[in-house]
């Protein structure tokens, strides 16, 4: 055992308070705490606050008596310190997200299916490209879901992303494809325990942005909206991926500029469409605050989508945007009827729209970092997105 309380020194909310840590591990620390009873929600990113009226019961259950500075100085050599800034926890819409390290030759890859199951071959593609770029892959293919369009029980793709997210090895959870489902496991995730983990790499779209929406919102670390393993057999939307996650950079992606000429800067956030309708006004949502809203979708008449636009307008999840970028809007009709109805719909909040842009679900589709900040110049016609360091 290396388990440390330091004397009750911090005061708040009227009494005063001790921190309970380990040198060794958050394992044996959590363990612990189970133990006597302190409840998860006493967990403080490195440490668990502990009253001053539970100080001598801790240290009667086997924790070293130290000195704060003694207690610091052994988390911080164990590599166990969690510094505020580089913290996985929420932080407000609009704010920059925490950026996960980019990704180089021999770092693992999980490929996890949130959502719908892949089909053997197209899997098999995306393995391979994957490990031409120097990564390792691991990859298994689910069980037979409740219902044909799901990868799996709930509770099994639920568990799968959790491994996966706090498994200190993996760098990066590269989701299958989307489809349906990923909805559904939001609730069954621990996302206390997720929050210690290092930030890790999501990378999907389509369904899976409500992944994408719940990471920020619950700990506030930027994911990549980019395609599934089953897309990378598409050669540009592959090397789009690639640029961003093992470089860090987005070439400029042009469009046709809407009625508001201006610059505006902000973080990404959005996705697709629908799903960013569905999630609006439930706790998993990330809104549009201070940011530039990134839209796309698959499959959805006109009518479907000016309902769905009605309701991501309706839900307030909008208000406070700096911009707007219509990605591809594919199999959803004629294409002039969608950009009427874009139009329609958006011009009226006043904010610069850029049209057409390259991000979606046709090929070729463009990689983004959402959570990152980002340029949107309609006088230019293009959105430009900051590199991402190393």
């Amino acid at each position: 055992m290396a388990l440390m309380i330091d004397p009750p020194n911090a005061p708040g909310h009227g009494i005063t308070w001790s921190h309970l840590a380990s040198d060794t591990s958050y394992a044996e620390l959590h363990a612990f705490a189970r133990t006597i009873g302190v409840p998860e929600r006493g967990f403080d990113g490195d440490h668990y606050d502990i009253p001053a009226h539970r100080y001598d019961d801790v240290v009667a259950a086997g924790a070293e008596a130290v000195s704060s500075r003694e207690l610091l100085a052994r988390v911080s050599a164990a590599g166990l310190r969690s510094r505020k800034a580089t913290r996985l926890r929420p932080r407000k819409p609009g704010r920059r997200l925490l950026a996960p390290p980019l990704l180089e030759p021999g770092d693992l890859v999980e490929v996890v299916m949130p959502a719908g199951p892949v089909d053997d071959a197209r899997m098999a593609d995306g393995v391979a490209v994957l490990e031409s770029w120097g990564l390792r892959v691991r990859a298994s293919q689910p069980p037979a879901g409740e219902v044909a369009w799901l990868a799996g029980p709930d509770d099994y793709r639920a568990e799968r992303f959790t491994r996966a997210w706090l498994d200190p090895e993996v760098a990066a959870i590269w989701t299958g494809r989307g489809g349906f489902g990923s909805q559904r496991i939001l609730d069954q995730l621990d996302w206390r325990i997720l929050t210690q983990a290092p930030p890790t790499w999501l990378i999907g779209f389509s369904d899976i942005t409500a992944l994408h929406q719940a990471l920020a919102s619950r700990l506030g670390v930027v994911t990549a909206h980019a395609c599934g393993v089953a897309g990378l057999s598409d050669p540009s939307a592959a090397d789009s991926a690639r640029e961003l996650l093992m470089n860090g950079t987005v070439k400029p992606l042009a469009g046709r500029p809407g009625a508001s000429i201006s610059q505006v800067s902000g973080v990404l956030v959005g996705g697709n469409l629908t799903m960013l309708a569905a999630g609006a006004g439930t706790g998993f949502s990330h809104p549009a605050t201070d940011s530039i809203v990134v839209l796309e979708d698959v499959g959805e008449r006109p009518f479907r989508l000016d309902r769905v636009l009605t309701q991501v307008i309706g839900s307030g999840w909008l208000e406070g945007a700096r911009g707007i970028v219509c990605g591809q809007f594919t199999q959803c009709g004629d294409p002039a009827e969608i950009a009427h109805l874009l139009a329609l719909r958006l011009e009226p909040l006043g904010l610069p729209i850029l049209y057409d842009v390259q991000v979606g679900h046709e090929p070729g589709s463009r990689a983004l970092p959402l959570g990152a900040p980002a340029t949107l110049d309609t006088g230019q016609g293009v959105l430009e997105v900051d590199p991402l360091g190393r």
